[in-house]
């Protein structure tokens, strides 16, 4: 490493330890070492089932990385998840506890793979720790928790990338530039995400005892204290108000985010959500078919819009998203080519921007495809391609370069944002006229206080802080 990257390194990190002697990051203290170019990054992942399991794979495929900590609130998956990490090479520590973890001083970064729920808090406290932080999607619960955290990360000076690893897809990567540099489609005006995954139904589940080696609060944390049951547990907490976003907040968030980012727009003008929970009669609480637009004003042009829809069931594979499989489909799914409705996947999950010219869609694991005029005649495609987000993140950690990140927490947080105001259109059953600037609805209390999460609040001493 050449001297002037060694001190640029050194100065960043003494301008870390200064903010931390100002600002005060409570009880753990400025933990953050310098990290050079030739050192092997420190990361700790919280939250190991699930997506978590992805992250393992991750950074345990980077040779500049060493998972130092794992961290999960049952024995049993830290345990598990320990034994298959130290075969990987890695000696990790283990905690149930984050606080705990925190208080670590040799951990460079925290890879967050927890309950929606949690994301805010744990990523505010790693930044007042000194940690750069990896955030799974969508990074926060409502849409105040989100402004905290683009605070967080600027006041403690953290890299923040946000889990919406489509933005790393080489695929879809070509195919955004197509639409914002090279201007194939013409202007676009009509931005549309897909969201169609066969969701059966997750039926009733009682009051039941604690599984043994859970801590149940800790898992609880920020949220209502309510007696255990299974379907508040293992990935139906998805379906909760208390604890998930639904399928707008889980699978759709991501191809929200395309939405947004293939018209190089950030939060909308107005917003209208219809839907409901339909088919089942269950414990689901969020809707299962949903039905979203975003209207964005421009000055001096026609406004554009966006349109997401989330279907619980059946698919017509619009597009011809999810028509078919490349030969590494998931197993399950058939992978064959062709349309009809035994081809294909079960699942049309992908996006679809409209200009003039003609459209562009994107298959979330099929690559993408144009077609022009009138009689849609095929123009330039790309299969799917691999994704580097986790090295990303981990270059941008090493190089303090923040505008490398692909999915920095502003944008993280704009586009989980578009989630909440959908969401909270649905409850109230009506249109919301927001404000890009301000970030509140216009002349709707109730909406705002939905917004900052008031219907839930936060459960002491697990409170998201307001920051300046």
């Amino acid at each position: 490493m050449d001297e002037s990257r060694r001190e640029f390194l050194k100065t960043g990190a003494k301008s870390v330890a200064a903010v931390a002697a100002a600002e005060g990051f409570g009880k753990w203290g400025s933990a953050q070492k310098r990290v050079g170019a030739n050192d092997r990054v420190r990361v700790a992942i919280v939250g190991l089932r699930a997506r978590g399991e992805n992250h393992i794979k991750g950074y345990a495929a980077l040779p500049n990385v060493e998972i130092a900590a794992l961290c999960d609130i049952d024995d049993t998956v830290l345990t598990e998840h320990a034994a298959k990490v130290r075969k990987l090479g890695h000696q990790p520590k283990t905690y149930k506890d984050i606080r705990k973890l925190l208080e670590d001083k040799s951990i460079d970064a925290i890879s967050i793979a927890t309950p929606h729920h949690w994301h805010a808090l744990m990523m505010i406290w790693a930044c007042q720790a000194g940690k750069d932080v990896y955030v799974e999607k969508p990074c926060s619960h409502n849409l105040w928790e989100g402004g905290q955290m683009v605070k967080a990360a600027a006041k403690y000076n953290r890299i923040v990338q946000h889990g919406t690893q489509t933005r790393s897809n080489v695929g879809v990567m070509d195919a955004i530039q197509k639409i914002r540099d090279q201007q194939i489609l013409g202007d676009v005006y009509l931005s549309r995400g897909l969201c169609f995954k066969w969701r059966d139904t997750i039926g009733r589940t009682p009051i039941s005892p604690v599984p043994p080696g859970v801590d149940y609060d800790l898992w609880t944390g920020p949220a209502p204290s309510l007696p255990f049951t299974k379907n508040h547990f293992h990935y139906n907490w998805h379906w909760f108000w208390n604890y998930g976003n639904g399928d707008l907040g889980n699978q759709g968030i991501h191809q929200l985010d395309v939405a947004r980012w293939g018209l190089g727009l950030g939060f909308p003008d107005k917003i209208s959500a219809i839907g409901g929970h339909v088919m089942f009669d269950d414990d689901q609480e969020t809707p299962n078919t949903l039905n979203c637009a975003f209207e964005y004003k421009r000055l001096n042009k026609k406004p554009v819009l966006l349109e997401f829809e989330v279907r619980h069931w059946m698919t017509n594979h619009e597009a011809g998203i999810g028509a078919a499989r490349p030969a590494n489909a998931v197993v399950g799914e058939t992978a064959v080519g062709g349309m009809g409705p035994l081809e294909g996947s079960y699942n049309s999950v992908g996006n679809i921007f409209y200009g003039p010219k003609g459209y562009l869609a994107i298959d979330n694991v099929a690559g993408y495809q144009t077609f022009f005029g009138r009689d849609q005649k095929p123009g330039p495609s790309k299969a799917d391609g691999p994704e580097d987000h986790f090295a990303n993140f981990i270059a941008c950690v090493v190089s303090r370069k923040k505008e490398d990140l692909r999915a920095p927490i502003e944008d993280g947080h704009i586009s989980s944002g578009l989630a909440h105001l959908a969401n909270v259109s649905y409850r109230l059953g009506r249109t919301l006229d927001f404000d890009p600037q301000t970030q509140l609805v216009q002349n709707d209390e109730e909406a705002n206080r939905l917004l900052r999460g008031a219907d839930r609040g936060y459960r002491r001493p697990f409170v998201v802080p307001e920051l300046v």
